[in-house]
């Protein structure tokens, strides 16, 4: 399982958001560059980048400093979610040298749209699928759907997709521990390898999702617990590559 440091962009910075919440932003950074960097020396073998404005205003707003990111480091896989929703941004991205670009609001609401990016970008495209008590939610959380997470995730087998970032929208940020349970039940569902996001606080959560003893769960995408030093890189994912489930 890889550990999968999260870079949220927002204004141009590096922030964390509480449950998604834009007016409760906390600024880590106002040097993306210099973050990503911190994270790779740290030994993270990819990186999670959120265009936060581009999720509300459907469209990439912190574009520049993506391609900076991607750029400084060539080798290292790099996915990008946040108003990704056109083939020409997934193009844009890709020339970028972003490894996997995630759809989000727009698998939601076209889930043809999936199937389209897959044929156009083979191997690079993610689904985020952001749930709230097993809903989907949309818009940068600010709409919850009626669609069962494991339903579309399901639907989404046939058409390609690299992997599924699901996150529950409750823990995000609030460092309680990440929902084991119902990512498990995700992962058992679908043949689509998922990675696990929103919660994680210390080793001991990490720990929680490998002794889940699922194959399907691939990664763990960590936020605000690497930037408050509740958790270490490294250690947490020597901890995954010494585990035998």
């Amino acid at each position: 399982m890889l550990i999968i440091p999260a870079i949220d962009l927002k204004d141009g910075a590096c922030v964390r958001l509480r449950q998604g919440l834009m007016e409760d932003a906390t600024v880590f950074s106002d040097d993306p560059v210099s973050m990503a960097a911190k994270w790779v020396e740290g030994g993270c073998r990819r990186l999670h980048l959120v265009d936060l404005n581009g999720a509300f205003e459907g469209k990439p707003v912190n574009g520049e400093v993506v391609t900076a990111i991607a750029k400084r480091y060539p080798n290292l896989p790099i996915q990008i979610g946040g108003g990704i929703r056109s083939l020409e941004t997934i193009e844009h991205y890709v020339r970028a040298g972003v490894s996997y670009v995630i759809i989000g609001t727009k698998a939601v609401k076209q889930p043809e749209f999936v199937a389209e990016a897959c044929k156009a970008f083979p191997g690079k495209v993610i689904v985020g699928l952001d749930a709230k008590d097993g809903f989907v939610a949309t818009d940068g959380w600010a709409e919850v759907s009626e669609v069962q997470v494991i339903d579309l995730a399901k639907r989404f087998e046939a058409d390609g997709v690299s992997a599924i970032v699901y996150t529950d929208i409750a823990k995000d940020g609030m460092m309680q521990g990440c929902n084991v349970e119902a990512t498990a039940a995700l992962a058992n569902a679908t043949r689509i390898p998922v990675i696990a996001s929103g919660g994680i606080h210390n080793l001991g959560d990490i720990q929680k999702l490998l002794d889940a003893r699922t194959p399907g769960i691939v990664g763990a995408i960590t936020g605000r617990a690497i930037y408050e030093g509740t958790l270490d890189v490294a250690e947490a994912q020597a901890l995954c590559d010494a585990f035998k489930g």
